[in-house]
């Protein structure tokens, strides 16, 4: 068997999470850092609980809820949003929410040289959700676009040369309040 799908040790990890580019801040919406805490805590929850009921006859490998995660899973994602919430950046876009500019956190609606019309919300990477138009700072798309102004054109670098946007429109969420756990916010521009 191919030694890539064989793991080698126990010591290595059973799947590679998205690490951070080297030299890049770990930048996060309010609201993406209040779901990671929730996640975290859920996480917590179930493994105290799976801890908790083991006595020994129980198969350590599966936790008893409803979703049957194995525990070194569980045990290893604890320990990734750990990391990353120590790291994050908590950047709150709604500072921004009369301006025009695009800054991080910014809902932009954008239309290709095509005619397609697209909007993205610009998070950072443990928000990403390409699916639901949320994109991550450090993409080409979120890079031609940041600190462009709505009504402006920009040029983004594809593999097949370069394509124009037009920016239809800019929009911010409100203010997010963390709860009593969180660090506080970071009001600084992401560009």
């Amino acid at each position: 068997m191919n030694k890539a799908f064989v793991k080698e040790s126990d010591d290595e990890p059973l799947s590679t999470l998205p690490e951070m580019p080297a030299g890049v801040r770990n930048y996060i919406t309010p609201h993406g850092y209040q779901n990671m805490q929730t996640e975290l805590r859920n996480l917590l929850g179930s493994l105290r609980a799976a801890n908790a009921t083991d006595s020994g006859e129980r198969d350590r490998d599966l936790i008893a809820d409803s979703s049957e995660i194995p525990m070194r899973e569980m045990e290893q994602r604890i320990h990734y949003l750990q990391v990353r919430l120590d790291t994050a950046e908590i950047v709150d876009p709604s500072v921004h929410i009369d301006e025009q500019q695009i800054f991080f956190g910014a809902t932009v609606a954008y239309q290709n040289e095509q005619g397609e019309q697209h909007t993205v919300t610009i998070v950072g990477l443990d928000e990403l959700d390409p699916t639901n138009g949320k994109i991550s700072w450090l993409s080409p798309v979120a890079q031609a676009l940041l600190s462009a102004f709505e009504g402006d054109s920009v040029m983004l670098q594809t593999p097949a040369g370069d394509e124009e946007l037009n920016i239809l429109t800019v929009l911010y969420p409100a203010k997010v309040e963390l709860d009593a756990n969180s660090t506080g916010l970071t009001n600084k521009s992401v560009e």
